[in-house]
């Protein structure tokens, strides 16, 4: 017969409903990724931070590459968010650009664990990035503003996918240095001095893509 204890223990473990073991198998393994690696990474000791069986994680996914894949794609629903709420703040083609360039970089300081996942050589195949009607994935947005600018004469003619990918090289390479560390050695170690740097970099970004009167 179980004690008083006994049925105290066992009302206190923890239980996971309607999406909670989801939930924490996703923050397990994004505490995982940030603290250890991802040599680290199981599904197993997936489970075993989130406190669960073994086997419950099982119950979301498949194997381990299907656990990062949501991962990423919890990922670059939330950068594209957050570049959307920045873009919304400006007028002009330019200002969006220039907020979307820095959206990028910044979730990637405040987000690396998801970062990394997202940009990994972990897949056999792409993470599933369908977006609903309500929805746009960060690239789309990017091109949107650039054939906006195209539009409105201030921006340079030309394939606007290629301009997107030219400018998105430029900007991933920043967000790149900056999980990696490689820009603490040069005093560039907060928000605020990542956020400048972004902002220069946007600059820079957008005297090239000018149009002039000779174009």
């Amino acid at each position: 017969m179980a004690t008083r204890g006994t049925r105290k223990k066992t009302a206190d473990k923890p239980r996971y409903h309607h999406g909670d073991l989801r939930r924490a198998l996703l923050d397990a393994s994004l505490a995982l990724i940030s603290e250890e690696g991802f040599g680290a990474l199981s599904l197993r000791e997936v489970a075993r931070r989130a406190g669960v069986t073994h086997a419950a994680p099982y119950r979301h996914f498949a194997d381990k590459e299907a656990l990062l894949a949501a991962v990423a794609e919890e990922g670059f629903r939330a950068m594209a968010a957050g570049m959307k709420e920045r873009m919304a703040r400006e007028t002009t083609p330019q200002g969006r650009l220039s907020a979307c360039g820095v959206a990028y970089v910044l979730f990637a300081m405040e987000h690396p664990s998801h970062f990394r996942v997202m940009f990994g050589p972990h897949f056999t195949k792409p993470p599933d990035l369908s977006a609903s009607d309500e929805e746009e994935d960060a690239f789309d947005l990017l091109m949107g503003t650039i054939t906006e600018g195209q539009r409105a004469s201030v921006f340079l003619e030309g394939d606007p996918q290629a301009l997107a990918m030219t400018c998105w090289s430029l900007v991933h390479g920043l967000a790149s240095l900056l999980v990696d560390g490689h820009l603490a050695s040069g005093g560039v170690t907060t928000g605020p001095q990542v956020e400048a740097m972004a902002e220069g970099q946007a600059r820079l970004l957008l005297r090239g893509l000018a149009r002039t009167t000779s174009d």
